[in-house]
């Protein structure tokens, strides 16, 4: 074990003795539901932080064990923990980031010795006995030359590069202690250790400092983490079964999309059985959206870097962006990572009229975003993908309407696809430090007319969703067939792009007065990329006849049948079926096994019967036999379960 510096030298300074810990009711041992942590002036904090000498005690909301919030916290200071054991175990180890992400968290980290999978073991028995040590969190604050010297002295090079770069402008820097441990994070950790007991280490992935693949590479060690044994348990299990689904290896196998390096990580080639997906899904959203009176409308994938600049913001300053581009001098252009703009563009083609509102623009839209090689997951974290857009201007005594027609749109979206479960989790303000659009009072009587139609749904709504500064908002949860909980799709209201510090948009009232319109953004199934993988696992690749790719396989007894098998083919694709037919010289058995691995779901059996009868048997891939029919009954069969969009399995029944 490498030598480990000890700073339980570094003492925690005496306005921290009145913690929030001090007015929470936290006994572990005697109840599942407990307090974790606090929001406090609408941010997140720990059960350490110190209670402000002014304020009742009401100002304060616990956060308890099931509370998302809480468990995020939870797999937070897990990530931390785990640092800790790694820097036990292992000689120079250089820290970057451990956030708590979906599902659980990650550590990036640099070490001499490359860790595998195979010393997970090995760390997790370190991080167990740490636990059992009942150390606390302990949180301070650090002035800015203070913590320089101190990340010096703990040889911390990418700590302290944060510090002098993305920290730069930050007088309150935070630590965080925990036994001989020191780590600058912005937290919040749990009060004790004894909380991480239920944790499992999961994977090991290479990425580099900043996903900057010229910059110093690292290592991403993932886990998760839970309140209790039993969640961590089903989890596992549901971990387990989602390996058979996963939509990288079902993609290959089935041959739905293929990413090649030589085209570049995270870009996806879309085989012609993924193809015939998409473009399915694109057609159901497109008639769905057309008939709640959206216009499609088309833009480029890339703008000008002085439309960007529209907005006061610079889009270059997050890592996800591209670097911009010049094609001419003193011209510069960038990738796009939304629509809104050019909608904002296409809206202000011409003076309009409180006649044309509610105004409602769709696309479906090519768009990049610079995602960390460790980031990037198959068809769910992408570099280039197609956001299915839409934006809506109109006039503020039309926005509920508008809001609650989006709401309908997401739920009957995922309910035809057999996603449980639904919920909506709202995206309001908090007082956190942020820079928002709009006035405090404009967002409460949004916030108030949000709940509002959400509640015409009877979907439960829960808090802590994704504030985007822009204003209000809400996403759709649902869980999907393996019992996970995913997002699918956002609604907005946009204060920011209409406003006059950006483009300044304006219609012609009944009055003959220039008013600013309302702008709605909705993304109704999030990127057809990730909502394609999610899917995959959702369906185990078994696919509802209207999106599966293959819908219909036409199998022979004999190959002398061949000639009316064909005529039944023809027949089938000139109604818009997808067939093909198998016409090897095999046992029937065999051949019918191969179709059922493909996952097609009905297989059409000819043999001397049929012929001479003129008639097909039916077998569906899971029920077997359905009987003998004519050409007509089956074509007529097929076409009213594909136009109802009938799940006639339970999604994830192989």
């Amino acid at each position: 074990m490498p030598d480990i510096p000890d700073y339980r030298k570094f003492g925690i300074p005496s306005v921290y003795q009145r913690r929030i810990a001090d007015f929470a009711n936290i006994e572990f041992a005697d109840s599942d539901r407990f307090p974790v942590a606090a929001r406090l002036q609408g941010k997140v904090v720990g059960l350490q932080t110190p209670f402000p000498s002014e304020g009742p005690i009401e100002d304060v909301e616990f956060l308890h064990t099931d509370s998302p919030a809480a468990l995020e916290v939870l797999r937070h200071s897990t990530a931390h923990l785990l640092a800790r054991a790694v820097i036990r175990l292992f000689k120079n180890v250089h820290l970057a980031f451990g956030p708590a992400v979906e599902n659980g968290f990650y550590y990036d980290l640099h070490t001499e010795h490359p860790i595998t999978e195979d010393d997970f073991p090995r760390i997790e028995a370190e991080m167990r006995r740490l636990i059992s040590q009942n150390e606390t969190f302990e949180c301070f604050e650090v002035p800015r030359p203070q913590a320089v010297r101190l990340l010096e002295e703990m040889d911390q090079p990418l700590k302290l590069e944060h510090l002098r770069t993305h920290l730069k402008d930050t007088e309150k820097l935070y630590f965080y202690r925990q036994g001989e441990f020191l780590d600058l994070t912005r937290g919040p950790h749990v009060l004790n250790a004894e909380l991480l007991q239920h944790f499992k280490l999961l994977s090991v992935a290479s990425t580099h400092w900043r996903g900057d693949p010229q910059r110093q590479p690292l290592q991403r060690i993932y886990g998760t983490a839970f309140f209790s044994e039993k969640d961590l348990t089903l989890y596992l299990e549901q971990m387990q079964e989602a390996r058979k689904r996963d939509h990288r290896i079902l993609g290959r196998q089935l041959e739905l999309y293929a990413i090649d390096p030589r085209v570049g990580s995270g870009l996806v080639l879309w085989l012609p059985k993924g193809a015939v997906i998409r473009q399915q899904l694109e057609s159901f959203l497109c008639g769905k959206l057309v008939k709640n009176g959206f216009q499609r409308v088309y833009s480029p994938e890339m703008g000008r870097t002085v439309l960007y600049r529209m907005t006061s913001s610079n889009p270059y300053a997050a890592d996800s962006s591209f670097p911009r581009f010049e094609v001419e001098r003193h011209d510069s252009y960038t990738l796009r990572s939304t629509c809104g703009l050019h909608h904002v563009a296409i809206y202000q083609n011409h003076p309009r009229s409180y006649r044309e509102l509610p105004l409602r623009f769709f696309e479906f839209g090519n768009v990049c975003c610079y995602e960390q090689s460790g980031e990037l997951s198959g068809l769910k974290r992408v570099r280039a993908f197609t956001r299915n857009d839409t934006h809506i201007f109109c006039t503020s005594a039309q926005l509920p309407q508008e809001f609650g027609r989006c709401l309908r749109i997401l739920q009957e979206n995922l309910q035809t696809l057999g996603f449980t479960d639904l919920k909506i989790q709202t995206c309001f303000r908090s007082k956190n430090e942020v820079q928002y659009s709009g006035t405090p009072e404009e967002w409460k009587h949004w916030e108030d007319v949000i709940l509002a139609e959400c509640a015409k749904l009877g979907l439960p709504t829960i808090p802590d969703g994704i504030v985007h500064p822009e204003g209000p908002g809400i996403d759709f949860i649902a869980r999907d067939s393996l019992g996970r909980e995913a997002h699918f799709g956002m609604i907005h209201i946009d204060f920011k792009l209409p406003g006059k510090e950006s483009f300044d948009l304006s219609y012609v009232g009944a009055d003959n007065a220039q008013h600013r319109p309302m702008m709605i953004h909705c993304t109704p199934l999030d990127s057809f990329e990730r909502f394609i993988g999610i899917l995959i696992e959702h369906f185990a690749g078994a696919f509802p006849l209207w999106l599966a790719p293959e819908q219909v396989k036409i199998l022979i007894v004999s190959p002398k049948f061949e000639e009316y098998a064909q005529e039944i083919e023809e027949k089938l694709r000139s109604c818009g079926i997808r067939v093909s037919g198998d016409y090897r010289s095999e046992k029937i058995g065999a051949k019918i096994r191969r179709a059922q691995l493909q996952l097609v779901p009905y297989m059409f059996i000819i043999g001397e019967r049929e012929t001479e009868g003129r008639t097909v048997t039916i077998r569906d891939r899971l029920a077997g036999s359905l009987g003998t029919f004519s050409p007509e009954e089956a074509v007529e069969m097929l076409t009213k379960e594909i136009q109802e969009k009938t799940l006639k399995h339970a999604p994830g029944t192989v």
